[in-house]
């Protein structure tokens, strides 16, 4: 699925360079900019095992909880520093509770629950980020913006089974690295990739987005498309990777 996902960004790629440049001149930065982002989340995989030893046992919480959708927000405040330079801030909560009944005697988070027995399990990633961004390239139809971003991740799994309760906790940071692109099309159309990502050592993290945008005047723009979130650790005292799917679609107001 990723090979078949990377192939699509390619092929969208090589679109967009087709399509003449977009005819009008190009609109002065404005200072701020605030985009509020709604649509719905599909879990593609969500393995879990806690700890990951022996002790604890590994289940997809995705095959008893469902693959969704959910809904899912999230809202970021831009602030062009300079014509070069931008700071963005992004908050993301994303959780939900879903009834699920394990197939198999589990232990997890020092508990064991039995099969066949109605359970709660509860899963929360919200993530709180900072990003610095530094124009690269300013073309007629691309621009380039290169970065880092800070990130704060507040994560949550608990299981909850007739009396009996464990949980996971997680509240750390991430550094990530930042890649902005802006392909100017036809009639106030634009194209639009962003992407925070770091890989390496015993986890990993992506937020990628490929949207549309279209200007609907100066201050105001609407835009839609796919966002995937991936990523996960594996240390001795928590196996999880989760791989996100979200329809998406965007109010961008500046100002």
């Amino acid at each position: 699925m990723k090979t078949t996902m990377a192939l699509c960004l390619y092929v969208l790629l090589i679109t967009l360079s087709t399509v003449r440049a977009w005819a009008g001149p190009a609109d002065p930065a404005s200072a701020f900019a605030v985009e509020f982002e709604s649509g719905a989340v599909w879990q593609g995989r969500n393995d879990v095992q806690i700890p990951n030893t022996e002790d604890g046992t590994r289940f997809s919480l995705d095959s008893f909880a469902g693959r969704g959708p959910w809904p899912a927000v999230r809202i970021y405040v831009t602030w062009n520093v300079r014509p070069r330079h931008y700071l963005r801030l992004l908050a993301a909560p994303l959780s939900y509770k879903e009834s699920i009944e394990f197939e198999e005697p589990t232990d997890f988070a020092g508990k064991s629950f039995a099969a066949g027995v109605g359970t709660d399990a509860t899963y929360k990633f919200n993530s709180y980020r900072i990003t610095y961004g530094y124009r690269l390239h300013a073309g007629e139809r691309w621009l380039w913006w290169v970065g880092f971003t800070a990130k704060v991740r507040d994560a949550k799994i608990q299981i909850e089974q007739a009396g009996n309760s464990s949980k996971e906790t997680d509240l750390g940071f991430v550094p990530l690295l930042h890649l902005r692109g802006i392909c100017k099309l036809a009639g106030g159309w634009s194209a639009l990739i962003d992407r925070d990502a770091l890989a390496g050592g015993p986890g990993r993290a992506e937020d990628l987005a490929i949207k549309l945008d279209y200007r609907l005047n100066e201050r105001w723009s609407i835009s839609g498309g796919y966002r995937t979130l991936e990523g996960g650790a594996d240390v001795e005292t928590v196996y999880n990777f989760a791989w996100l799917h979200y329809a998406v679609v965007s109010a961008c107001l500046r100002f």
